[in-house]
């Protein structure tokens, strides 16, 4: 029996993707773990191994489609000499056969004539979902009046093929649900600026170039817009002296040059954020909806620009690795971000997020919190300033200013602030980093 090859889900928030290339053709034959495609989600392009072995009697799909949702299927497999035309792929794909492709089919010997009336669309349960059934399937259902719902498939996946309605028996059909009495209208989605049609008109005069938006900006877009309107972002701000940890540097870079291994500055902050987490645990928490979940180890994510948008690979147990095995890592992840080669496992997750603008010379800014995390830090550039000692004398130090923003439904002030001290004494005191 043909199967339908669905669009996969690459990760748990992949809604659509692009079918960016076809590693088969139809006719070719495929195994277990074979690769068949390359399919690109909003952050990155993956291949997609065959689960089943087989022909691939017909491509649904063609590639450089974008937006195709997940579930949505885009080819049929099955055993040589087969057909795809007992495939229920044309109600489910919009890229199913045309009425041209269907007049050219020869009918099959257990159909009825080419001038019978064509199957019914595919039917959907009391509970929304859809019946999986072979368009010979439904004729056969509908011309014996027999409720689809109440009948249970013996095909792939539990697909109700022809054998299923001819043993079956007319029942009646399930009544639908009763509509409520009465029902409360859907507000509107708040709107979100002035329409395309609108700004169009706006600069009709200027001129301008159209940029259509790839899959990681409609993402961004996405997740950032609902970030700002629905978390109650807080700000916590320090300054932190940097002249003790950059001596620190200094010394180990010299000490590791023989190894090739060179520290940066984000790597320390990387250290002492992953420490913090575990020295205040109470912060260390995403939220979930209607909980929170509070983690044990310190999943780091840290913000890598890359043409277009960002990633935030995510550098897992941050606090039981060194500094060198955290600057190698980094370093790994961050050229992978800039490839689009990461896989979602390592850059979905983690607690909190460091968002570093120091190196482009940006000394403060105020980051927006990436969901489900409790807070992310935005790291300035250090700049040599006059500051106050401990002796009341006048000197110059090396200072970082940083911002905590914190989501108020995980953290309250007063453990944001715990939390963001916690950051500045291991920085200010780099060797005990170490200890």
């Amino acid at each position: 029996m043909p199967t339908e090859i669905l669009m996969p889900a690459l990760s748990p928030t992949m809604e659509e993707g692009t079918l960016a290339k076809w590693l088969v053709k139809e006719g070719d034959t495929v195994g277990s773990g074979d690769l068949m495609a390359e399919i690109e989600t909003d952050k990155a392009t993956m291949e997609f191994e065959a689960v089943d072995e087989g022909v691939v009697l017909k491509i649904l799909i063609p590639e450089g489609s974008e937006g195709v949702k997940v579930n949505t299927p885009i080819a049929v497999i099955g055993e040589e000499g087969e057909s795809a035309d007992d495939v229920a792929s044309a109600s489910s794909s919009p890229s199913g056969p045309s009425s041209a492709d269907v007049a050219k089919t020869p009918a099959k010997a257990d159909e009825p004539p080419a001038q019978t009336a064509p199957a019914p669309a595919a039917p959907v349960a009391a509970d929304g979902n859809r019946i999986f059934a072979s368009p010979l399937a439904r004729r056969i259902a509908a011309d014996k009046g027999l409720d689809l719902a109440q009948i249970k498939g013996s095909g792939p996946r539990g697909r109700i093929v022809k054998a299923d309605v001819e043993s079956a028996t007319a029942q009646p059909a399930a009544a639908p649900a009763a509509a409520p009495a009465a029902s409360t209208p859907t507000p509107a989605a708040a709107p979100t600026g002035p329409s395309t049609d609108v700004v169009l008109k706006m600069y009709a005069d200027r001129d301008f170039e159209e940029i259509q938006l790839d899959g990681m900006r409609k993402t961004i877009a996405a997740r950032l817009g609902e970030a700002k309107q629905t978390i109650p972002h807080f700000y916590l701000r320090r300054d932190i002296h940097l002249d003790a940890l950059l001596k620190f540097r200094g010394q180990l870079n010299k000490q590791l040059e023989a190894r090739g291994v060179k520290l940066s500055v984000n790597d320390f902050i990387i250290k002492a954020c992953a420490i913090a987490l575990q020295q205040v645990p109470a912060a260390n928490a995403v939220w979930a909806g209607d909980r929170m979940l509070q983690l044990k180890p310190s999943d780091v994510a840290v913000a890598v620009a890359i043409e277009g948008g960002l990633f935030t690979p995510v550098l897992k147990d941050a606090h039981m690795k060194s500094l060198s095995a955290l600057s190698a890592e980094m370093k790994d992840l961050a050229g992978r971000a800039r490839d689009r080669k990461l896989a979602p496992h390592e850059y979905q997750g983690g607690s909190f997020a460091i968002s570093n603008l120091g190196m482009f010379g940006i000394e403060n800014f105020d980051a927006v919190i990436n969901p489900p995390h409790g807070s992310i830090l935005a790291v300035g550039a250090g700049a040599k300033k006059p500051v106050v000692g401990e002796d009341g004398e006048l000197t110059v130090a090396t200072v970082m200013s940083v911002t905590l923003s914190v989501d108020h439904r995980v953290i309250d002030g007063a453990l944001g602030a715990e939390f963001l001290t916690a950051i500045k004494e291991n920085l200010e005191n780099p060797v005990a980093m170490l200890a």
